[in-house]
C-alpha cells in the first residue's frame, strides 16, 4: 500500500478474505472459535491481514472494554517452567505465541510464591492476579478454594487442563485423550498387533486416568488382549518380564517411564520394533533416551494458544465460555513394527 492509502480496515479484509465483517471481528477479538468460525476461514483472514498490514487497534478496544490488556499467567507449581525439556515450556510457547498475535501483554504471577514454596492468589483477602484482566492457569497442583472464591468473584480464569469442581464453573482447553487412544490402537491394529500392554505409572493425574479408562474400554470392545503393569521407574528393570509377558507391543505412559523402558530392553537385547512395538503416550523432549520412538502428538502449544483465545472471548463477550477439547494426533508407525507372536 502506498503512504496515501487508507489504513487497512475490517471491511477490506473481510471483502479480500469473501467473508463478513463480523468473522473478521470475531477473529481479531479471539471470539472466533466460541463463534466456530472454521480453522481455515481464520488462517486466510489471518494471512490477508498479515499481507495488508492490518493493525487492531488495541488502544481504543481496551478504552471501550475498559480493559488494560494484560493478560496473566498463574501456576500452582513451585516454578515456571523455563527449560525445553519441561513438561510445561510448549504450553507457554503457545501462550506467549497467541499473546502476540492478538495484542496483549503477558504478566507471569511469580510474585504469587509463600516462604514454604507454594503459591497462592489469595494474600490478605486480596487477588494478586487483579493487575490483569484475566489469567491462565496450568498444572498439575490446584487449590480448589482459592478457584472457587475467583468464580465467586467474577474474575475469568482459564485453566490447561480438565479442571472440576463441584457448584464451579471452570472454563478450560483440553485433549481429547479417549481419541488419542483410539487413533494409537488404530496403528497398533493395522501393524497386526492383537496383545498390547499398558505400562502405568504409580504418581497419575487426570490425564493420565483418562488414557487409562480409555485404553481399557477401547480393548474391551475391539476384543484385543490387554494387561496394565503399573510401575515406577525404578522397577522397570526388574519387573520386565512381567511387562513383556504374552504381549508384542506396549503402550508407556509416561516420558519416565519410557527412558527406563528404553535402558532395560537395551540391556536385555530386545530391538525395537523389530522385537517389541513401543507407542509412548506424551511427548518426549529432544534429549530423552525414547526420544526416537513412536509418540502421540498431544497438542501443548496448541492448548495454550486456545486457552489464550477462550480467555479473551471471555472478556469480549462478558460470559463464561464453554471449554474446548482439541484432538490427538495419532502416532508414526516408526517404533510400532509388525506383531510377532508372543507366544
Amino acid at each position: 500500500m502506498s503512504p496515501r492509502a487508507s489504513r487497512p480496515s475490517q471491511r477490506m479484509i473481510a471483502e479480500l478474505a469473501n467473508v463478513s465483517q463480523s468473522a473478521v471481528s470475531m477473529v481479531v477479538s479471539g471470539q472466533a472459535d466460541a463463534n466456530r468460525i472454521p480453522q481455515a476461514t481464520q488462517d486466510r483472514i489471518r494471512q490477508i491481514m498479515r499481507e495488508v498490514g492490518y493493525v487492531p487497534n488495541v488502544a481504543a478496544r481496551l478504552l471501550r472494554s475498559q480493559r488494560n490488556g494484560l493478560v496473566g499467567v498463574h501456576t500452582y507449581e513451585r516454578v515456571f517452567p523455563i527449560r525445553e525439556e519441561d513438561y510445561y515450556h510448549d504450553f507457554l510457547v503457545g501462550i506467549e505465541a497467541e499473546a502476540v498475535e492478538q495484542g496483549v501483554d503477558l504478566v507471569l504471577f511469580t510474585s504469587t510464591l509463600r516462604a514454604d514454596g507454594t503459591r497462592a492468589v489469595y494474600n490478605d483477602g486480596m487477588n494478586r492476579l487483579r493487575l490483569a484482566d484475566g489469567a491462565i492457569f496450568f498444572g498439575l497442583e490446584k487449590d480448589d478454594s482459592e478457584l472457587t472464591q475467583l468464580a465467586r468473584d467474577g474474575y475469568p480464569f482459564v485453566f490447561i487442563g480438565k479442571r472440576a469442581i463441584e457448584g464451579t464453573d471452570i472454563p478450560f482447553v483440553t485433549a481429547d485423550y479417549a481419541g488419542g487412544i483410539a487413533a494409537t490402537l488404530d496403528v497398533l491394529q493395522e501393524a497386526g498387533h492383537r496383545s498390547i500392554r499398558y505400562l502405568a505409572s504409580t504418581q497419575r493425574a487426570l490425564p493420565q486416568h483418562e488414557r487409562l479408562e480409555a485404553f481399557t474400554a477401547e480393548v474391551t470392545a475391539r476384543g484385543l488382549r490387554d494387561g496394565i503393569v503399573e510401575a515406577p521407574a525404578d522397577e522397570i528393570r526388574d519387573r520386565l518380564d512381567e511387562i513383556l509377558d504374552g504381549v508384542t507391543a506396549v503402550l508407556v505412559e509416561t516420558v519416565e517411564l519410557a527412558d527406563a523402558l528404553h535402558g532395560a530392553l537395551a540391556e536385555r537385547g530386545v530391538r525395537v520394533p523389530a522385537d517389541l512395538g513401543v507407542v509412548v503416550l506424551d511427548a518426549s523432549p529432544p534429549n530423552a533416551a525414547a526420544a526416537a520412538w513412536s509418540h502421540v502428538g498431544f497438542p501443548r502449544r496448541e492448548m495454550g494458544a486456545a486457552a489464550v483465545r477462550l480467555l479473551l472471548a471471555w472478556l469480549e463477550a462478558g460470559v463464561v465460555p464453554e471449554s474446548v477439547t482439541l484432538p490427538v494426533a495419532a502416532p508414526d508407525p516408526r517404533s510400532v513394527g509388525s506383531a510377532r507372536s508372543a507366544d
